[in-house]
């Protein structure tokens, strides 16, 4: 009888470790096959456990240093591969849809107290310790360590805390009470680690996190508003100011048109009226360039329309009455051209040659002003107002005052590959070919300016139908279209 029970303690030695063998080989990419070995292998040891007249639930003890030996490693083998195969069913089938990060968390809590309570079975049921006596010390043990550890502990609770509150995700835009911002990119039992805007790993203990308040940018989405607060002179009704910076807030490709961005005033004493605007941006990274295209665009239309920016509160000012009277402020075809960035290097006397060529032309809002296939004979710059450039009916650009647009049908006859539209009351300036063509002959440097301008507006906005190669060859072929101009100009010259 003892044989009988030494062999089956020790077929359940070789049948545990045969399992661990067994279980190292299957791999964690089959989890199930995984379970199955690991269940029919507690199995087998749990029927040869139960031949040998072995309870595992019971201390037993033997005068037979081997037979002591075999017992010890035939129950302990059985409480390993118990908990292997309670694990295995954890990680399995203990699943939150659509939530694997709670999912982890309750499965990693789950897999500790199985661990530790296995730990526990086998010291009282396998070598005899006092669970009771283990269990007081290990309580006395336990207030030094939450002492000691305070602050982890601490971590580690307010990490699990934010786990399953979801405050954010992998990837969220995040900002802090304190100013602190950045894209979640880690986030463990201890801390969260931010990457900010300047490219920098900023490491937020969890319990620090889970005290300052936190706003997510990124929920429901990564759209979210920006104010731009503008001062501007009382020499205009208020409502003209907002129509004003209306046409700005419609001229910005930058921000995001639904919802529509919002002007409101704020405020109004003698010196200034206080204009906030209000829109939205794509994402955190588009704040900046929003933000400076917004500001850019309130000096042009301010300027367009003859609207004043006022001083900052508290500044000295000196009235110049000539130039608080409007009819002074309207900014004439010269105005347009020492502000249009390519005819920056014109002489005086060109400037005003060119100015004197222009001649003002208005649309009404919502007119269309050419379709695309057609090409403009003209060269139309924006006195004030918004132009929208549309392709297949899409919109994918605004056009401002300082803008200016026909300059290759004007000077190489190609066809316009948008359809351009009104959206507010439209007046430009009109220079022809006849008025343009002695300039390009004089400054050629110009024609390259122009090409380089058609190849950018080209590219403006993500819905562009162009590729970069195709971009480059419109370029290419209107600076040919304008050399060619040039060559027939100097043949009818000689001739």
């Amino acid at each position: 009888m003892d044989q009988k029970m030494q062999f089956f303690r020790a077929l359940v030695c070789v049948l545990g470790i045969a399992g661990i063998v067994v279980w190292h080989l299957q791999g964690r990419a089959r989890p199930t096959a995984r379970l199955i070995v690991q269940i029919a292998f507690f199995a087998s040891m749990t029927a040869a456990l139960a031949h040998s007249d072995l309870n595992p639930f019971r201390y037993d003890r033997t005068d037979l240093d081997g037979a002591q030996t075999l017992l010890v490693a035939a129950k302990t083998l059985w409480w390993v591969h118990l908990s292997w195969a309670v694990i295995g069913f954890v990680r399995l089938y203990l699943v939150l849809d659509g939530r694997p990060r709670e999912a982890r968390l309750i499965q990693d809590l789950v897999v500790a107290v199985v661990y530790l309570g296995v730990l526990l079975s086998i010291l009282a049921f396998v070598f005899g310790v006092p669970i009771g006596g283990l269990l007081a010390t290990s309580g006395v043990i336990a207030i030094i360590l939450g002492l000691a550890l305070q602050s982890t502990l601490g971590d580690v609770f307010s990490g699990i805390a934010l786990t399953l509150g979801r405050p954010y995700v992998l990837g969220d835009w995040i900002c802090l009470s304190d100013g602190t911002e950045g894209r979640v990119v880690s986030s463990n039992w201890r801390s969260t680690h931010l990457l900010t805007a300047a490219h920098n790993l900023v490491v937020l203990p969890n319990s620090v996190l889970a005290k300052v308040g936190l706003t997510n940018i990124s929920q429901p989405d990564e759209n979210h508003q920006i104010i731009v607060s503008v001062r501007v002179a009382p020499t205009r009704m208020p409502h003209m100011i907002v129509d004003v910076m209306q046409a700005v807030l419609e001229s910005c490709n930058a921000i995001v048109k639904q919802p529509a961005p919002i002007v409101g005033l704020v405020g109004i004493d003698a010196s200034a009226i206080t204009v906030e605007l209000q829109f939205r941006v794509t994402s955190p990274a588009q704040r900046g360039p929003a933000r400076n295209e917004v500001i850019d665009l309130v000096y042009r239309h301010c300027r367009a329309n003859g609207v004043q920016l006022a001083l900052p509160a508290g500044s000295l000012l000196i009235k110049n009455p000539g130039r608080s009277d409007p009819q002074h402020a309207v900014a004439p075809a010269q105005d347009l051209i020492d502000a249009i960035p390519i005819f920056s290097n014109l002489s005086q006397e060109e400037r005003d040659t060119l100015a004197a060529a222009a001649t003002p032309r208005s649309f009404a809002a919502g007119a269309e002003i050419v379709r695309e296939g057609r090409s403009l004979e003209s060269l139309m710059m924006i006195k004030n107002g918004v132009v929208a450039m549309k392709s297949g009916g899409v919109e994918i650009a605004r056009l401002a005052p300082g803008d200016f647009f026909g300059e290759d049908g004007l000077l190489a006859g190609m066809k316009e590959k948008h359809d351009l539209h009104a959206v507010t009351r439209l007046t430009v300036y009109e220079v022809d070919q006849a008025a343009f063509a002695p300039l390009l002959s004089k400054r050629p440097e110009i024609a390259e300016d122009l090409a380089i301008h058609l190849a950018q507006r080209e590219a403006i906005g993500a819905s562009s139908e162009l590729p970069a190669n195709q971009r480059e060859r419109r370029k290419l072929d209107l600076l040919h279209a304008i050399r060619s101009i040039f060559r027939s100009q100097r043949e009818s010259a000689k001739s």
